[in-house]
């Protein structure tokens, strides 16, 4: 399988550490967030990785290069406009030509792409989506689904949310998806689920994982990842 890593958001949330710096390249610890997104599809056997770049995504380019140190092959696919999540996936379409994960570059996890994949393949659907319990779940995509994982329902950032399973931004799609998603500027969460359900399933991951798109939750992250007990700890808390 190939990835994708949407690497092209601004990053507002997090300023003033994005005002000169775009989000993937914001450190956990020592290394960019994106290096764990990349050592983490590497780890899964996942050796073709696109990236899609956009706000001050040349300094993304200049960093990782090819790829090559970090054991993959990096291709870059520059929007000159904001796409959204999917219409940046539609963009690198024809480099698309098998199956893929799609990674968001802006969180932090352990999770295990290898039992995701396996759990696509066994329910046959068009999408997988990696889910995660949130106490509070109103800031993300929220879900309902079935004891098969199939999803019954999606919203995305609802004011009382009914679920507290969310959306973690990591998905396998089968190839086909790409033909239910426009050209121009379309979203995942908000345009394409909706209209897939049915054929959109949901895998509760029990892992650590943190969206570091705030500073409250990016100096968390930092702390979390030099303490691996609490991690534990808090992976074991869902």
């Amino acid at each position: 399988m190939k990835a994708i890593i949407l690497a092209g958001g601004r990053g507002s949330r997090l300023m003033p550490l994005t005002k000169h710096l775009p989000k993937p390249l914001i450190p956990i610890v020592d290394k960019p967030v994106m290096w764990y997104i990349i050592k983490l599809l590497q780890s899964a056997g996942v050796k073709e990785i696109g990236v899609t770049l956009g706000y001050l995504g040349e300094q993304i380019e200049k960093h990782f290069g090819s790829g090559e140190e970090l054991g993959v092959k990096l291709t870059y696919f520059y929007e000159s406009k904001p796409l959204g999540t999917a219409g940046c996936v539609k963009n690198a379409e024809s480099y698309l030509d098998e199956d893929f994960f799609v990674v968001s570059g802006d969180a932090y996890t352990d999770i295990d792409l290898k039992e995701l994949a396996a759990f696509h393949y066994e329910r046959g659907g068009l999408i997988t989506i990696a889910s995660h319990y949130e106490q509070d779940a109103s800031r993300f995509g929220v879900m309902t689904a079935d004891g098969d994982g199939l999803i019954t329902e999606f919203e995305e950032k609802p004011l009382r949310p009914t679920s507290h399973l969310v959306n973690m931004g990591i998905y396998v799609c089968d190839r086909r998806v790409l033909h239910f998603v426009p050209q121009g500027f379309c979203d995942f969460a908000k345009d394409v689920f909706p209209s897939l359900l049915g054929n959109l399933f949901t895998k509760r991951c029990d892992c650590y994982w943190s969206d570091i798109g705030t500073l409250p939750s990016y100096y968390l992250t930092n702390y979390m990842v030099v303490s691996p007990v609490e991690r534990e700890k808090a992976a074991a808390t869902i």
